[in-house]
């Protein structure tokens, strides 16, 4: 009686549990009439995106890859995907009940993608490919405000028709000459009765031990193709120019082995005029060193001299810095002011970039004088210039302590 319960129970739950389970064109981001590059396009993104390697303690992530395989493993074939489509889940089950293929190992299905037998990681033994290293040139306001971003590179990638076995159907043969060894051993004769064996690659199969009678289309054999691959670059503010960001497991990659890491080098961009509106402001060709930002102000002898002047400088992120003085207060050339607060955020590797912290801002002022001078101005400077020298102008030949070889008076 008591088995019967169980049984009955079991019955009632299965078709919920096949309700409940989700729409695998749904799962997988597709349409219902994807192709099946595209099923092998956007199972190769979810699975690296969800992997328990990548999601480590998140229960989450790993049933979400899981099910991501299922639900490739169902599409790509197309006996069971015409199934799905027609019975949906309640068909497939009856479909395995009947002796249909039972689903695989995830991993193993992930290790046909991406080699390295299914996990991602540098341990356990398993051969790692190079790392890859590229320079992204970011302009000074993207450091300045933080930005979201992206980049391309070309990089090898397991060709996605043959899943890297660059077979057009599949087929992969052990070679008949090496034994799959990849290696053939030779016997050269040193003297009558003495042998020397020697080691080389196997021309047959060209080192991998496998032969296959007809080479994939896309890939001529090779198993990887050259293809563009898009990174999403988060730029966070303050961050140092010579930062180095790595993306895990997005270098080169090969059936033969784990994807090293992709290693990004930010590098500030020259400084330009931007097309947008925006973009057009001071701040372009602000100069920067560690937290604190420079820029250079070019004053007329009148402002120099005379002050009662005012500038709006404006910064990276569009406010206005004050630059300015009141009349009769003088700038000497090359004299740098330093203003607190206006320089690059302030950012800490452990925690990012705190909203207090801001570095100094430092203004050299550089004067200009003029090349030429009207005659009448040049003599109403001279008679304004004579009358203030008699009266309180400073000696610089005397009080310098030199030999006075002639006289000779500044202001």
């Amino acid at each position: 009686m008591l088995f019967f319960s169980s049984f009955c129970l079991l019955l009632c739950i299965l078709p919920l549990a096949v309700l409940c389970a989700e729409d695998f064109y749904k799962l997988l981001g597709i349409d219902k009439s994807a192709s099946d590059r595209e099923i092998k396009k956007a199972y190769r993104t979810l699975s690296k995106q969800f992997h328990p390697d990548k999601n480590p303690n998140d229960e989450a992530a790993h049933h979400k890859f899981v099910d991501i395989s299922e639900a490739y493993e169902v599409l790509i074939d197309q006996e069971t995907r015409k199934i799905y489509d027609q019975y949906g889940h309640d068909g497939l089950a009856q479909h395995k009940q009947g002796g249909g293929p039972q689903h695989h190992d995830p991993f193993d299905l992930f290790s046909r993608f991406f080699g390295g037998g299914g996990h991602f990681g540098h341990g356990g033994g398993q051969r790692r490919g190079p790392d890859m290293e590229v320079r992204v040139d970011v302009p000074l306001r993207d450091f300045y405000n933080g930005q979201e971003t992206e980049f391309s590179i070309e990089r090898q990638q397991i060709c996605e028709d043959c899943e890297g076995s660059g077979s057009a159907d599949g087929q992969v043969e052990t070679c008949s000459v090496c034994g799959g060894r990849g290696m053939k051993i030779q016997k050269m004769m040193l003297a009558p009765g003495i042998f020397q064996q020697m080691q080389s690659m196997c021309d047959s199969c060209g080192g991998k031990g496998k032969t296959i009678k007809h080479a994939c289309p896309v890939c001529k054999g090779s198993r990887v193709v050259k293809k563009a691959s898009s990174h999403s670059l988060h730029i966070e503010k303050g961050m140092p120019r010579d930062m180095r960001i790595p993306y895990e497991n997005e270098a080169d990659e090969s059936p033969d082995w784990v994807a090293g890491d992709l290693v990004v080098h930010l590098s500030e961009k020259e400084p330009e005029l931007g097309r947008e509106d925006e973009e057009r402001t001071d701040g372009t060709f602000f100069r920067r060193k560690g937290k604190d930002l420079f820029w250079r102000e070019v004053l007329s002898l009148r402002e120099a001299w005379l002050g009662d002047w005012t500038r709006n400088l404006t910064h990276l992120d569009g406010h206005v810095v004050r630059l300015g003085r009141k009349r009769g207060q003088t700038v000497q050339p090359n004299s740098v002011e330093v203003i607190p607060e206006e320089g690059m955020p302030i950012w800490h590797e452990e925690g990012g970039h705190s909203a207090e912290e801001f570095g100094a801002l430092h203004v050299e002022y550089v004067v200009v004088l003029p090349d030429q001078m009207d005659k009448a101005m040049e003599k109403e400077f001279w008679g304004v210039w004579e009358k203030w020298r008699k009266k309180s102008g400073v000696d610089l030949a005397k009080d310098s302590g030199r030999p006075v070889k002639s006289s000779h008076d500044e202001l």
